[in-house]
């Protein structure tokens, strides 16, 4: 069985059409690319770039994936077109996995850690409590205890979505309502997590980019206050980005980053965008690695990041 034979069947068909409008895009153009041409030479390379340019896979991004192809071509001194399709995976694979993305192949948390404590950060509207409400589901699901933590507060909209959420699946959330202090709420959210003995606490926090200054301080105060019980936490900050918005997910991957230390992605919306390529740039040039990505509305479309089942599905033409 090879490398990007073994996934779940269920979550590999959601992937793949979740994928399409991508990959659609990019091999309509590269077909064309290709048409007539034996081998890839200089004006196939051109062409493939300007495609993965389009696809939002960032300028940086693909000029080291095109340097890649352009050595195996001159190394191998004869490769097909046949052969691209191929190669890009090999290439974007290995690419993702110099940036420790992609390694899982379910959810988990780390062992010895309890409860695991992360933070979510995000601007509005990029799913980001929805995908708090469907990590928190699949913990669940796996046996897990969970709490919620609704520190979002300048928004009841945010407040409210994390408390049916946390009804829906079945596990506490801790809210102060609408304006009222974060910090505060992930202290007690924390303080929850400790006393149930959960497996992993989950904060939402407010998606505000207006005032860099205010937002750093605003997750800076949230870190100290739920380090008075767990002097790591939080073990995790997920930055929540939105694939559709392609280049301006990247803005805003350099704006949160600035902000506070992200350590891990979950990109949103693949399954309505022709962008999926940014799943690529935003891991390669940041060097954070992408947990999780989400490919539709169900709970089990939010998927751990697998770069080879990734690269399999946005990469492989249909049989």
């Amino acid at each position: 069985m090879g490398l990007f034979d073994f996934f779940k069947k269920e979550q590999k068909e959601s992937l793949d059409k979740g994928l399409e409008k991508t990959k659609t895009s990019f091999f309509d153009q590269l077909s064309k690319a290709v048409v007539g041409k034996a081998k890839v030479d200089e004006e196939v390379l051109d062409d493939l770039e300007e495609m993965l340019v389009h696809s939002d896979v960032g300028v940086g991004t693909t000029i080291k994936i095109i340097k890649r192809i352009e050595e195996r071509v001159a190394r191998d001194k004869y490769v097909s077109t046949s052969e691209l399709d191929k190669i890009l995976r090999e290439e974007v694979a290995a690419l993702l996995e110099e940036n420790n993305s992609g390694k899982g192949t379910q959810i988990s948390l780390p062992a010895g850690i309890k409860p695991y404590v992360i933070m979510v950060v995000g601007v509005n509207g990029v799913g980001k409590t929805t995908t708090i409400g469907k990590l928190a589901a699949q913990f669940h699901k796996a046996g897990k205890k969970v709490v919620l933590g609704a520190a979002d507060t300048f928004r009841a909209a945010a407040v409210d979505q994390l408390i049916i959420w946390g009804e829906r699946v079945g596990v506490p959330v801790i809210s102060h309502g609408m304006n009222t202090d974060p910090a505060s709420v992930a202290f007690d959210a924390v303080k929850k997590g400790v006393e149930m003995g959960a497996d992993v606490v989950i904060i939402d926090t407010a998606g505000r980019l207006h005032n860099k200054v205010g937002l750093m301080n605003e997750l800076s105060k949230i870190k100290r206050v739920m380090q008075k019980f767990i002097e790591e936490a939080p073990h995790e900050v997920l930055l929540v980005l939105d694939g559709s918005t392609g280049q301006n997910a990247v803005l805003q991957a350099t704006e949160f980053t600035k902000a506070t230390d992200v350590t891990a992605l979950a990109i949103t919306k693949l399954d309505g965008t022709a962008k999926g390529g940014v799943v690529i740039g935003i891991s390669d040039e940041f060097k954070i690695p992408v947990k999780y990505i989400g490919v539709g509305e169900k709970i089990e479309d939010l998927q751990i990041f697998n770069k080879y089942e990734f690269v399999d599905s946005l990469f492989s033409r249909k049989k």
